[in-house]
């Protein structure tokens, strides 16, 4: 049996790594190495990690996720490598399962559905949590959506790789801070080789809890998917500027329809339709829960999820061009 290896980037989640590390351990595929490279952590995620014998450590003093991740595949003695997050549980099959397509030569990457959990027992974590797994909120991210089949996709979170592959294309690049998995995803399906959502393989995410987080982490999403493309020419698909064309559609429809009234009147119609789209999926989500509390915080969870990452492509650009 092949040797899967485990890399868990981390750097201060003392909250998340004990369960994410006894997920991992009690999968079901027995020949497997797990090494968390922590990113010289001040809280007690060192400590928790030394409590388990069969998990190496090993330091990251750049405190970068994709050098991290370098270090872990260096040290990585597996046929296979599986890129793991810390604020994630798995199923005890995950492994199995996408090693299983591996095995069968479906594909050369194999990665899971994520089912994402709210962070907290409020409403407002309830509707974040509800957004990140909803086709309106998330887009083209299959691996995201309830409704996720087997299918050849552009990326999958926690995937686990043919080792060979980072000898052909690469490691992740270092300069990236954020989105180094969906730039490699896209490197690697554009070389030919193939990636394989297995839905029968389940990770747990846990969200962010606040209206507050959410727009941080997407608009640093937002950002680093467009500063992508100054290490990479394809550092994205289409679906990803999509937030980008709604925030510059809000902005110049804003502007020219103070002079156009033929503008105006399309950029109310269009607007409309969003709106009521947004408005449609939030009801929709707040009955199948039965609580129409859930309503309000789910529409704006909507309006923050998608503003946020197109301001931070929209700053990106910005960024960008004046670099030139």
């Amino acid at each position: 049996m092949n040797r899967v290896s485990i890399v868990i980037p981390v750097r201060n989640e003392e909250k998340h790594i004990e369960k994410c590390l006894k997920s991992l351990l009690e999968n079901d595929y027995p020949n497997k190495e797990i090494i968390v490279v922590d990113g010289m952590s001040e809280d007690k995620t060192r400590e928790i990690v030394k409590k388990f014998e069969n998990v190496k450590i090993i330091d990251n003093k750049y405190k970068i996720t994709p050098i991290a991740l370098n270090l872990g595949i260096k040290e990585a003695t597996g046929k296979y490598i599986m890129i793991a997050g810390a604020h994630t549980t798995y199923s005890k099959n995950y492994i199995s399962s996408c090693v299983k397509k591996l095995e069968e030569d479906k594909c050369d990457v194999a990665g899971g559905y994520v089912e994402t959990l709210q962070g907290s027992n409020t409403l407002i974590s309830k509707a974040i949590s509800k957004v990140l797994s909803h086709p309106f909120g998330v887009g083209g991210a299959k691996y995201r959506t309830k409704k996720a089949k087997e299918e050849y996709v552009d990326t999958v979170a926690y995937g686990i790789y043919k080792k060979e592959i980072f000898e052909k294309v690469g490691l992740f690049a270092p300069q990236l801070k954020r989105n180094q998995d969906i730039e490699m995803n896209l490197r690697i399906k554009r070389s030919g080789m193939r990636i394989l959502l297995v839905p029968e393989a389940k990770a747990y995410y846990i969200a962010r809890s606040t209206f507050k987080d959410l727009f941080k982490n997407n608009y640093l999403n937002g950002l680093w998917v467009v500063l992508s493309t100054h290490y990479s020419r394809r550092g994205f698909s289409i679906r990803h500027v999509v937030p980008l064309i709604f925030v510059l559609f809000l902005i110049i429809g804003t502007i020219f329809s103070i002079f156009s009234t033929k503008v105006k009147f399309t950029f109310i119609l269009i607007l409309s339709i969003y709106l009521i789209l947004s408005i449609f999926f939030s009801l929709k989500i707040a009955l199948e829960e039965k609580n129409i509390k859930l309503f309000i915080p789910t529409l704006l969870s909507f309006w923050i999820l998608h503003i946020s990452y197109g301001l931070g492509s929209l700053y990106g650009i910005l960024k960008t061009l004046k670099k030139i």
